[in-house]
């Protein structure tokens, strides 16, 4: 039988999911730390084949270039936690789940994040691998 899923994270098991941000998207930032658009240069933890770009869905912890914000956030480089994404992806219990925009939370390489708020809902399977998140976010779906 083939494996399913994509095994133990630590001690938390992450489920299968539709990825939908490959490296070089640009998306928006939803938290109050000074970045507007950030752009994904890699994805921690991503293993591929050979040559082939990576990807993050919700939950991942991306490398990201702040490309538009204040003066001070330009040009930096950031690890920022994937929130929301449009492409569809689906619960273990059946649901189909999709977001209306792709977002990220600028944090530091603890997941902790920088910002005091989070604008908009995040999904609850980032809310469960971070906690932080949870703690930050106004409505987890």
């Amino acid at each position: 039988m083939p494996k399913r899923g994509r095994g133990k994270v630590g001690a938390l098991f992450i489920p299968k999911m539709s990825r939908g941000l490959n490296v070089g998207a640009k998306i928006a930032c939803t938290d109050n730390s000074g970045a507007k658009i950030v752009e994904i240069v890699s994805v921690i933890g991503y293993k591929g084949r050979l040559n082939r770009l990576a990807s993050a869905t919700v939950g991942d912890m991306a490398v990201v270039s702040v490309k538009s914000g204040t003066p001070e956030m330009r040009r930096q480089v950031l690890r920022a936690i994937i929130v929301r994404q449009k492409k569809p992806f689906r619960r273990p219990n059946g649901y189909w789940i999709q977001f209306e925009d792709n977002a990220a939370v600028i944090t530091n390489p603890e997941g902790q994040p920088k910002g005091t708020e989070i604008r908009g809902p995040i999904a609850k399977e980032a809310a469960e691998r971070w906690s932080r998140l949870a703690s930050v976010a106004t409505t987890i779906i």
